[in-house]
């Protein structure tokens, strides 16, 4: 097994025009810089690489050579991952790191100086929003958080002020906000403001962001990209020079895909493989429980982007390919009617993250919002009988059996609905 020096890896007139088949053969087939014959990407165990003589390290660092040098700056195997990633996204590079919160802070760290100013909306990931708003101020730099839908918000903002980047989730967590790509990166854009879209719960097979208009584009693999939940990961897609900032800060704070002891990344090639099958029946799954949900008795709200009475249903419809395989709910009912329902539940785990083959499910209130007095909880949405649910690929008809037994255990006999919905 060989690597090659140069590189050989170009997508942009591949025989390949279906996400599905990207997700199989990017960065692998169509050139990856591991020479072998093996169909699998071998995971290549070693920290660091040796150069034949001096005057190959000088080459090396006066940039006439490309090749691997420490397995912080990268390796042949997250390479492929890389390339396999910017294939799909329709981006010109992609960064790997060690998690979807490592990418989020360095980026942010490489991307907004000392000084600079951010918009972001109050939907975002928890910990996210807490990094913006806890430890970025002590660099100097100032956060506004509006609402996903404040258009004229952002608008506003960006003329008032130097903003550095917008950041967003688009859909967001729990609630599945859709924010129109289109509209803000041409509003960002117009006063030289960087567009960053956390495409995680949509994946870049229900979402392009970046033909969207967006700068640069988050993603934690951890979810649909490795698809087994026994992975950690985030990458950056974008374009080089952007890519390229994040990359030298990342390589200084030292966050790397672990690939040498786990093979995170050939875990991650390999489950990016079945993504488009996975997606697929996650969103059909999603759609249609959605649907159910939405007529039953015992429930009182569905967060569904692929549902009608969704108010970002509209700009879903237009900029998504498919709406995604989690389902956000409430119970009709207080906290403890909530935890019943999820305690007669059989088939999902009650469990944080999403994205998997199993199916997960877990109230918010109990398991990322716990620590918030209970009086704050209903600033971030947060009700005591919100539901999250992520599906599987496990059949349809047993999962719908599943959740309606659930909702009958917690119904009185006289309001069971009936199963055949």
């Amino acid at each position: 097994m060989t690597f090659k020096t140069e590189d050989t890896n170009d997508l942009k007139h591949s025989f390949l025009s279906s996400d599905g088949s990207l997700t199989v053969h990017a960065g692998e087939r169509l050139g990856r810089d591991i020479v072998t014959n093996s169909i699998t990407t071998p995971v290549v165990n070693t920290s660091t690489y040796f150069f034949k003589k001096t005057s190959e390290l000088i080459d090396f660092t006066e940039k006439r050579l490309v090749c691997h040098e420490y397995a912080r700056y990268g390796s042949p195997t997250t390479k492929i991952l890389e390339d396999k990633i910017s294939a799909l996204e329709g981006a010109e590079s992609t960064l790997v790191m060690a998690s979807g919160m490592c990418a989020n802070t360095v980026m942010l760290l490489a991307l907004v100086p000392k000084g600079g100013y951010i918009v972001t909306t109050k939907e975002c990931y928890k910990e996210t929003r807490k990094f913006m708003e806890t430890f970025l101020p002590r660099l100097g730099i100032t956060v506004t958080v509006i609402d996903s839908a404040d258009t004229t918000g952002l608008e506003a903002a960006v003329n008032k002020h130097k903003i550095s980047m917008f950041f967003t989730e688009s859909p967001t967590n729990p609630f599945l906000r859709c924010v129109d790509i289109e509209l803000v990166s041409e509003i960002c854009h117009k006063r030289g403001t960087l567009v960053c879209i956390d495409s995680t719960c949509a994946t870049p097979l229900n979402q392009k962001a970046l033909v969207l208009g967006a700068d640069l584009v988050l993603q934690s693999a951890t979810k649909y990209f490795g698809g087994h939940n026994d992975v950690l990961a985030g990458c950056i897609s974008g374009s080089t020079k952007l890519v390229s900032e994040i990359r030298k800060l990342h390589h200084v704070l030292g966050g790397t895909l672990n690939s040498v002891k786990v093979h995170a990344a050939y875990l991650l090639i390999r489950g990016m493989k079945t993504m488009h099958l996975r997606v697929q029946e996650q969103n059909s799954t999603a759609l249609k429980m959605a649907q159910v949900l939405e007529t039953h008795p015992k429930v009182s709200r569905v967060y569904y982007p692929g549902l009608p009475s969704h108010p970002d249903h509209h700009i879903a419809k237009r900029q998504m390919t498919g709406f995604g395989g989690v389902v956000s709910f409430e119970i009709a009912g207080d906290l403890g009617t909530t935890i019943k329902f999820i305690d007669s539940l059989k088939i999902p785990y009650i469990a944080t993250s999403f994205g998997g083959c199993e199916s997960l499910v877990d109230q918010p209130a109990i398991s990322s919002y716990w620590d918030l007095p209970q009086e704050e909880r209903p600033k971030h949405g947060i009700k005591d009988n919100l539901v999250r649910f992520s599906f599987g690929v496990e059949d349809f008809d047993d999962v719908k059996a599943d959740i309606l037994h659930a909702l009958e255990v917690i119904l009185p006999p006289s309001e069971k609905f009936s199963t055949m919905v």
